[in-house]
């Protein structure tokens, strides 16, 4: 039987892939040639929301379909950017390169695009208007977010009953060869640490559970660089234990904006340096808005960025609740994105403009 379309592009987070994304791969696959599957969220740190690297994820994808099925799939991974403009091009960019490569590039591709119009998180399939949209409905009532609840509440040393009730709810929504790696996923040092900080969450989330609306948090932070450096610091607590971060820290009520970020960055680094110098090496500031940028909650940051210049490096120490403080080159930076604690990374490649950026990557 003929395809309609020489391409379906599918777009997910797919943590985890769950039935009913399956169930739109094979829409994809009965509408085109091949399909193209974009894995949204790679190149990040795990966190409770998106706990699975993009290898993972694939591995999962192509462990549950069929294998004839498999060599008419090719996927991408593809960086969130905070910035949808530049999110929509990058896409682009890499469903057009492996459009490219085929014998009949030189033919116009007939491309759709495969989704369901869930909540406003699907806004995204109205960015591309040169691919059809085939606007499937939604396939059963799964959601990735019923899966990670029910890993992470089940307790790492679970009962016999606890172990089969979590087997039945994985089952009940995703392929049998993706239950079988979560149930063995908890098994790994990641999904402990992953667990603890998502206990840590929804005790956080439920401290404001009452509030009329939800609160919507200021924070301040400091992009420090001297001679080609970075000051950064390692968070000694969750959420986010371990990875690298700006010094900065919520706004306390009776501070500035200026003057919060100064404290932070005295607290957090042990930097000795005068306000005046501060002031003369103030280049700019810009507020980082996107409303997924934190997992604590809808959190607006102002980021000011200094520059030391070319003198030597200041000492510092980590402090307060920085495990470290420490010197990073700049041109380290764009080669360890899964370092980075929420958009850290992301302020840092806006406001650097770092050359090593790999946006997306074709992973088959």
């Amino acid at each position: 039987m003929p395809h309609p379309f020489d391409a379906a592009i599918f777009i997910g987070r797919f943590q985890p892939p769950h039935s009913g994304h399956l169930a739109m791969v094979q829409h994809a696959l009965d509408a085109a040639k091949r399909v193209i599957i974009v894995l949204g969220s790679a190149f990040q740190s795990r966190t409770p929301k998106n706990p699975f690297t993009w290898q993972e994820r694939r591995d999962m994808l192509l462990a549950a379909l069929p294998e004839a099925d498999r060599a008419r799939v090719q996927c991408i991974a593809m960086r969130d950017f905070y910035d949808d403009a530049r999110w929509v091009q990058a896409v682009r960019n890499g469903v057009d390169g492996l459009l490219a490569q085929q014998a009949n590039a030189d033919a116009a591709a007939r491309v759709a695009l495969v989704g369901h119009f869930k909540d406003a998180s699907s806004a995204y399939l109205a960015q591309f208007p040169n691919w059809e949209l085939l606007n499937y409905p939604r396939q059963g009532g799964t959601d990735a977010t019923v899966v990670r609840e029910a890993c992470f509440a089940t307790p790492q040393y679970a009962t016999t009953a606890e172990l089969d009730r979590l087997q039945s709810i994985l089952l009940e929504h995703v392929p049998a060869a993706v239950a079988q790696w979560l149930l063995q996923w908890r098994q790994d040092p990641n999904f402990v640490q992953l667990q603890q900080e998502w206990h840590m969450l929804k005790s956080y989330h439920q401290s404001w559970a009452s509030a009329p609306y939800p609160p919507m948090f200021i924070t301040v932070d400091a992009l420090v660089q001297c001679q080609g450096h970075v000051l950064l610091v390692e968070r000694g607590q969750m959420p986010g234990k371990g990875l690298y971060a700006l010094p900065g820290g919520y706004l306390e009520p009776r501070d500035t904006l200026w003057q919060s970020c100064l404290r932070e960055l005295r607290e957090e680094t042990s930097l000795d340096i005068s306000d005046d110098t501060w002031r003369q090496a103030l280049r700019t500031s810009r507020v980082f808005d996107h409303p997924d940028r934190s997992l604590r909650g809808r959190t607006v940051t102002h980021v000011f960025h200094f520059d030391l210049g070319y003198g030597a490096l200041p000492k510092v120490l980590g402090a307060d609740d920085a495990k470290a403080a420490l010197w990073v080159p700049i041109s380290e930076l764009g080669d360890m994105p899964e370092r980075f604690f929420d958009d850290h990374f992301f302020i840092l490649d806006g406001m650097l403009q770092l050359t090593h950026e790999v946006p997306s990557k074709v992973l088959r």
